[in-house]
């Protein structure tokens, strides 16, 4: 089993930053893939980005690509989310997720999921 806890979530402006991180414990050597997915109300995950916890690669959607920043700190066994100039359709609940395999969009894909944390951006 692997556990997650998200944190680094909270209220900023538009054009604000923020980091979240997300810290894994447990049987982290099974995690190949980790990544951050967002949540709003009556509505799916959506991918935000993904990481290779050797490093080798990560990846974004065009929604966050120029803006994000997704990294995993292999020492510490931690995700992070680095965003820029964030805009109100940022706005969600922010949750880490981490596979046992390569990494994939869609969150149900996922076998260990963290409980979130909130990030709310106001013009």
């Amino acid at each position: 089993q692997v556990q997650l806890s998200e944190s680094g979530g909270g209220s900023v402006q538009v054009g604000g930053s923020l980091r979240l991180s997300c810290a894994a414990s447990g049987a982290t050597g099974t995690i190949s893939c980790m990544a951050w997915f967002r949540q709003t109300p009556g509505k799916e995950h959506e991918a935000v980005a993904t990481a290779y916890t050797d490093g080798t690669s990560t990846a974004y959607t065009d929604s966050t690509k120029r803006r994000f920043t997704i990294s995993y700190d292999n020492a510490k066994n931690t995700l992070n989310l680095q965003m820029n100039n964030l805009k109100p359709e940022d706005t969600a609940m922010y949750y880490c997720a981490a596979r046992i395999g390569g990494c994939r969009w869609n969150f149900h894909d996922y076998n260990f999921g963290g409980q979130g944390t909130q990030v709310t951006v106001s013009s």
